[in-house]
């Protein structure tokens, strides 16, 4: 596909006039680019590592800087290089290599109130990078797992967690039909930017609440948000790449489901 006609933005809330082509992790791509929900594949290869280590620049993310996450500058040209590099055209944009605004807003918010995972088993799901599970361990969570359906995701996750001195497992797997168990804390940063995406994850998240899990989203005004499910702990003004929000800061809630 050409770059013209690619955009990793979000929708608006103005869902019926923008492409649904767009954003931070899960897509339709999940029956195609994932093992088997019950056996999922945590290696990560070498070739992937190195691609990520070459295309990308470790540094500081935004509005969280205590976390470092490999990034990269131009998201089409990346996209472009992962495909030239698989050799497969139609892979899922890179939303790993760029710190999403849901993603940053939750981050912030369990650096700042790390009683929420601190001694707890969490889940960062959609995780993209890994900037949720990398703030979760070092707030002290029990345990971090990271889910995302990217191979390249699941090694930045892992290059990610490496670089600031935590372990957290990524995982190959797409999670959203279950319940998120054992996980006493469930974190989504932004994943509620297409209607597809937001009827899969809303279930789930309510399936994870009814166990007992603390379910926590960050949501930057995506089109199909059900507010009215959720409680707002806190908003923050997050710095975005203009490129890919068509703004240089976006205003993130960061929500408590129930």
């Amino acid at each position: 596909m050409s770059s013209e006609l690619r955009t990793l933005k979000p929708e608006t809330d103005q869902p019926e006039t923008h492409p649904s082509e767009t954003h931070p992790s899960e897509t339709d791509q999940a029956e195609t680019d994932q093992p088997e929900a019950d056996q999922p594949e945590t290696h990560q290869s070498e070739a992937d590592l190195a691609f990520i280590r070459r295309e990308t620049e470790l540094k500081p993310v935004p509005f969280v800087p205590e976390v470092g996450l490999h990034m990269a500058e131009d998201a089409i040209t990346l996209w472009e290089t992962t495909e030239r590099a698989r050799g497969e055209v139609g892979l899922p944009p890179p939303f790993w290599a760029f710190a999403w605004a849901g993603g940053v807003a939750v981050a912030r918010h369990v650096l700042d109130h790390p009683e929420l995972v601190a001694g707890r088993a969490v889940l960062d799901v959609a995780a993209g990078g890994g900037v949720v599970g990398v703030a979760a361990a070092l707030s002290g969570a029990a345990s971090v797992r990271a889910a995302e359906i990217d191979a390249y995701a699941v090694a930045a996750i892992g290059l990610n967690a490496e670089a600031n001195g935590v372990r957290v497992e990524a995982a190959l797997v797409d999670l959203v039909d279950g319940d998120g168990a054992p996980a006493d804390v469930v974190l989504a940063g932004d994943v509620f930017y297409e209607r597809a995406m937001a009827a899969r994850f809303l279930p789930f998240l309510e399936r994870a609440a009814a166990r007992g899990a603390t379910v926590i989203v960050g949501d930057p005004g995506r089109a199909y948000l059900p507010r009215e499910r959720f409680t707002a702990l806190a908003a923050y003004q997050v710095p975005v790449v203009a490129d890919l929000e068509d703004t240089a800061v976006k205003t993130t809630t960061v929500w408590q489901l129930g």
